[in-house]
């Protein structure tokens, strides 16, 4: 029995007013504008606005939705949105709550896109972002002290995460790596089940994602139809956290279709953390750096629109899927391969990232200040852009 008297997970239906849905998209509208601190920062904020304050749904609930966002691709904090409107009034409220909580970011982050677009290339903001670009390598690393600390639960985990990390520096098969480890996973709890004696260790499996990658594709033309299939494809096959998106846009974006710089892709990390709301709003940013505002609003509605399709999809199935053991093993197969994939891009990005001693110091002090203190990693941002353009003009610059 849910607690607290609030609904089921899958919502009985009845009439929604008006009056309901506005209050459901002014809540999400609020958190959208103020939600800084990355995913789990998103989640602890409706824990504490939509469980505790407006008891709106359960924290049985609510741990249901968290296992159910976890099982699906996609930005998990955004999925929770949609969960908590579904929840609350059916199929509106998962478009408002959704749409709401997206809203404001991508509005911010098309202003900084325009504003990097028009300036980008002038002294200081190049100076500014000297100095941010290494503490989103940090951030990126806490991500992953946290994410690796509760993914690997066991040392046949460990080595798959350390597979995937190998196989994800050495090829560009991102879907297929992680893939890969979900079944891998997967057979071994599936094999203790029934137990058959299998040799189930992953090395054959992943060993033929290490092969080299195929020769780098010539640049491609941009197009708005291929740039919100592209994006769609993100969002419907990203799992983990919204900072494993790095790899699909390193391997995709840079690598094979020239489409961004390197240096390109770490800022439009860097716009994705100064902002709130989703990481996945970088897909805005890179969207209106390739083709303007179309660009940025096919890129936006294609890494979102999956996510808003799965939830509605999966709810009727949450109560079957927290009790499944052999879901649960893909999922940990997948959350270390995830691991593996984001150890994979941040050494890639380092090296734009972290070109001097004072970069370096600055990426190693932010992330023992983030790792060991609980401070917002927005403060840092800022800090890192002052020092930056403080550096430019000791310079002369």
């Amino acid at each position: 029995m849910p607690e607290d008297g609030a609904a089921s997970p899958v919502r009985p239906a009845r009439a929604v007013s008006g009056s309901e849905l506005k209050q459901i998209a002014l809540s999400f509208l609020r958190l959208g504008t103020i939600a800084f601190g990355g995913p789990a920062a998103h989640i602890a904020m409706m824990e504490e606005e939509f469980v505790r304050r407006r008891r709106w749904v359960s924290q049985a609930d609510f741990l249901d939705m968290l296992g159910a966002s976890n099982l699906i691709p996609g930005p998990s904090s955004t999925e929770m949105a949609i969960h908590i409107g579904h929840q609350r009034a059916g199929w509106r409220g998962l478009i408002a709550a959704g749409t709401s909580f997206i809203l404001p970011a991508m509005l911010m982050v098309m202003i900084c896109a325009w504003a990097y677009a028009a300036f980008g290339a002038l002294p200081r903001i190049q100076h500014m972002l000297y100095g941010i670009k290494p503490v989103i390598i940090a951030i990126v690393l806490q991500a992953l002290w946290r994410l690796g600390r509760t993914a690997v639960k066991d040392m046949f985990l460990g080595l798959i995460a350390l597979l995937a990390t190998v196989a994800a520096l050495a090829s560009q098969k991102i879907l297929v790596i992680l893939l890969a480890a979900g079944f891998v996973a997967m057979l071994r709890v599936w094999s203790r089940e029934h137990r058959a004696q299998a040799n189930l260790a992953p090395l054959p499996i992943i060993k033929s994602l290490l092969a080299p990658a195929s020769a780098t594709a010539a640049a491609l033309p941009i197009g708005l139809g291929g740039l919100f299939l592209l994006f769609l494809k993100f969002g419907a096959i990203v799992f983990g956290s919204g900072y494993v998106l790095l790899a699909f846009l390193q391997a995709d974006l840079v690598n094979r279709l020239h489409w961004l710089t390197q240096a390109q892709l770490l800022d439009a990390v860097a716009v994705g953390q100064v902002t709130p709301g989703p990481v996945f709003t970088t897909a805005t940013f890179i969207g209106y750096l390739l083709d303007g505002v179309p660009g940025a609003l096919a890129a936006t509605l294609g890494i979102f629109l999956p996510g808003f399709v799965l939830v509605a999809a999966s709810r009727p199935l949450i109560p079957r899927v927290r009790d499944s053991k052999i879901a649960g093993a893909f999922l940990d197969g997948v959350n270390v391969a995830a691991v593996g994939l984001m150890i994979a891009v941040t050494w890639q990005l380092g090296r734009a990232a972290v070109v001097d001693s004072m970069t370096g110091g600055i990426a190693a002090l932010s992330a023992i200040i983030l790792i060991y203190f609980r401070i917002n990693s927005l403060w840092l941002i800022v800090v890192g852009g002052i020092i930056g353009i403080g550096a430019g003009w000791r310079l002369g610059g």
